[in-house]
């Protein structure tokens, strides 16, 4: 649940960003996030739909100074939902399947706006051990 990913080059990466309804936390959409999760992994995972990988982030309130180039070094509090597909159509596909839109609406009543951009993957590498 925890272990590292693998992305074979080609992935299509969608970015979700969410950001919660006023008074509402991350624990309280903790199981909601979770259970949707779980759902993509389990239903549309590999060949039964294309998912490869997932992660979910939050943001920390750190705004580089150096690779940031606007006037605003402010950013409100969200989340960010990262997935990785074999194809946008798989990933379109799996999003209006009946038991996922289940689980998304559970966490969208506590959302206040969530925005889904497609990623092409141009370019990938590690960092060598020295």
């Amino acid at each position: 649940m925890f272990g590292p990913i693998t992305l074979p080059f080609g992935a299509k990466m969608l970015f979700n960003t969410v950001k919660l309804k006023p008074g509402v936390s991350f624990d309280q959409v903790e199981l909601a996030v979770g259970e949707m999760c779980m759902v993509v992994k389990e239903t549309y995972g590999g060949e039964k739909g294309g998912f490869i990988a997932g992660q979910v982030f939050k943001f920390s309130g750190f705004v580089s100074d150096e690779g940031s180039f606007t006037d605003s070094n402010t950013a409100d509090e969200h989340y960010a939902i990262v997935t990785y597909w074999h194809s946008f159509e798989e990933h379109e596909k799996s999003h209006a399947d009946g038991i996922f839109k289940q689980k998304l609406n559970a966490l969208l009543t506590l959302c206040s706006e969530t925005k889904e951009l497609g990623y092409d993957l141009l370019w990938q590498g590690e960092a060598k051990d020295s």
